[in-house]
C-alpha cells in the first residue's frame, strides 16, 4: 500500500508523462488560476485534480498478505482520483493550437493506461518533497481511464470557479490505496478449544452459554398477585428506592462469586455490591442506603462473575447491562396548608446534584425549583397561578418520578401522605 503522499505522487507522475511525451509546459493549478502565471503566453496543459472519492471495491477489504487468519487488520483508504485536462494555446485569437495540444495530451495518456513502477519512481525522484512516497510499491496497479462527462456536469465544474468554459477532457485514476497507521490486533494462537480441547459445544436451545442478566424486579414494589391475575399490566421500568432489595434474574449465575455493579453518569466510581445466597438463575442484592453518595436517576446494572472452581481461574466475565431507576423520595413538604402564592419547601432523599434536572409535579402542573447549591436535600418551589385545592405531589429528578402509587394493595392506592392543600 501507499502512504499519504500517494495523491501527490499520482499528480507528479501524470505531469511527468505529459512532459516526456512532448508537452513542453504542464501546470498544476486550479481552474481560476490556470490562465495566469509565468507561462500564460505559451502553449501548455493544465492538470487539475477536481475530486477524490472512495473506491467501493476496496473499502472494507484487508490487504492480502498483511493480515493472517484470526487477526483484525485495518482496511486502507482506497481513492479514485478525477483530473481535468485543459489546453491553452497562448493565442486568444485562434484556439486551433490548443485543440492540437489537447489531442496530443490525450494520446499520451491513452498510450499509458497503467502507471508503471519505473514511471512513478522517475516522477517521485524529480521532486524532493515526494522522496518518502512508496506509491511505486503498491500491489494494485494504478489505471488511467478517460472519464466521459456530460456538458451539464462540465459546465457546473467551470461555473464553480466563475470563469469561462474551455474545452477539456476528464480522466479517472484508480485505485490509490493509502495505508492506515492504526495498529493491527494480533491475538495469540488458540492451543485448546475448551476444557480438554473438547471443541465446539452444541446445545438444543438458543440460550447463550455465558452469564446473562434478563430482568430486574423490586419485590416490595411489585403489584399484588391478585391484581396481576385480574388484568394484564404493561411491562414497566423497574424503580427502586435506596435500601430496597433487588431480585436480579438471569442464567449461568451459579457456582461463582458475583459482584453487582451499579453505574451512573454522575458517579466517578462504580458501586460494587456483593451478591449473597444466589442461585444459577437469581441474585439478591440491596441498594446501599447512602443518600449523600447515590443520586436519583437512571442506573445501569451489570454483574461481574468470578468462577469458584480453581481450574477456571482467570475466566472472569462481565454480564450484559440492564437499566434500573432509583426514585427520589419526598421526606416532607412544608408548609401545610400552603398559600397559592407562597413558597413550598420539599425535603428529598437522596440529595439532588446541581446538574440534575428537577421538577415538582403538583397535580398536572409542573413547577421548577429556585436556584439551589451544588448539592442539597431541600428544594424550594414558588407557587404561581395555582387554583386552590388538594393536590397529589411528585418529584421528578432526571426523568424518574417519586413513588406515588402503592401497587401492593388491591386495587392500587395513592399515597395519602403525598398530598398538599393550596389555599
Amino acid at each position: 500500500m501507499s502512504n499519504s503522499l500517494a495523491i501527490a505522487s499520482v499528480t507528479a507522475t501524470l505531469r511527468r508523462l505529459l512532459e516526456k511525451g512532448g508537452v513542453e509546459h504542464v501546470t498544476v493549478r486550479p481552474l481560476d488560476k490556470a490562465p495566469e502565471g509565468i507561462n500564460a503566453d505559451k502553449q501548455r496543459i493544465n492538470l487539475f485534480l477536481y475530486q477524490a472519492l472512495p473506491d467501493a471495491a476496496f473499502r472494507n477489504m484487508e490487504m492480502p498478505g498483511r493480515v493472517k487468519s484470526g487477526e483484525t487488520g485495518q482496511p486502507p483508504l482506497p481513492l479514485t482520483l478525477y483530473y481535468l485536462l485543459t489546453a491553452y494555446s497562448g493565442d486568444e485569437r485562434d484556439e486551433t493550437r490548443s485543440h492540437a495540444l489537447l489531442g496530443e495530451a490525450m494520446r499520451i495518456l491513452h498510450d499509458h493506461p497503467l502507471l508503471g513502477t519505473d514511471e512513478i519512481r522517475d516522477a517521485v525522484r524529480a521532486d524532493r518533497d515526494l522522496a518518502a512516497s512508496d506509491l511505486a510499491d503498491q500491489v494494485e496497479r494504478v489505471r488511467i481511464t478517460l472519464q466521459p462527462l456530460l456538458f451539464e456536469e462540465m459546465s457546473k465544474l467551470w461555473t464553480t470557479f466563475q470563469i469561462h468554459y474551455r474545452l477539456s477532457a476528464a480522466y479517472q485514476v484508480s485505485v490509490v490505496l493509502i495505508e492506515s497507521t492504526r495498529l493491527t490486533r494480533t491475538p495469540l494462537p488458540v492451543l485448546l478449544r475448551g476444557k480438554n480441547d473438547r471443541g465446539v459445544v452444541v446445545q438444543p436451545d438458543l440460550t447463550t452459554p455465558f452469564p446473562t442478566l434478563t430482568e430486574i424486579t423490586v419485590p416490595t414494589r411489585e403489584p399484588s398477585k391478585k391484581l396481576i391475575d385480574m388484568t394484564e399490566l404493561p411491562k414497566q421500568q423497574p424503580t427502586a428506592l435506596l435500601g430496597d432489595e433487588l431480585l436480579i434474574k438471569g442464567h449461568h449465575l451459579g457456582e461463582s462469586s458475583v459482584v453487582v455493579h451499579l453505574m451512573h453518569p454522575l458517579l466517578k466510581k462504580t458501586v460494587e455490591i456483593p451478591a449473597k445466597n444466589g442461585t444459577d438463575k437469581e441474585l439478591k442484592v440491596t441498594v446501599p442506603n447512602k443518600p449523600t453518595e447515590l443520586p436519583a436517576g437512571f442506573y445501569t446494572v451489570a454483574a461481574h462473575i468470578t468462577p469458584i472452581d480453581p481450574a477456571a481461574a482467570g475466566n472472569e466475565r462481565m454480564t450484559n447491562a440492564l437499566s434500573l431507576s432509583i426514585a427520589p423520595k419526598i421526606e416532607n413538604v412544608t408548609p401545610k396548608p400552603v398559600r397559592r402564592d407562597a413558597i413550598l419547601t420539599v425535603q428529598v432523599s437522596p440529595r439532588v446534584q446541581a446538574t440534575q434536572r428537577v421538577a415538582l409535579l403538583l397535580g398536572d402542573r409542573e413547577l421548577h425549583p429556585e436556584t439551589r447549591p451544588a448539592q442539597t436535600d431541600t428544594l424550594k418551589f414558588r407557587l404561581k397561578n395555582i387554583v386552590p385545592g388538594i393536590y397529589f405531589v411528585r418529584l421528578r429528578v432526571d426523568g424518574v418520578d417519586s413513588l406515588l402509587v402503592d401497587w401492593s394493595k388491591t386495587p392500587p392506592e395513592f399515597d395519602t401522605t403525598k398530598k398538599v392543600t393550596v389555599q
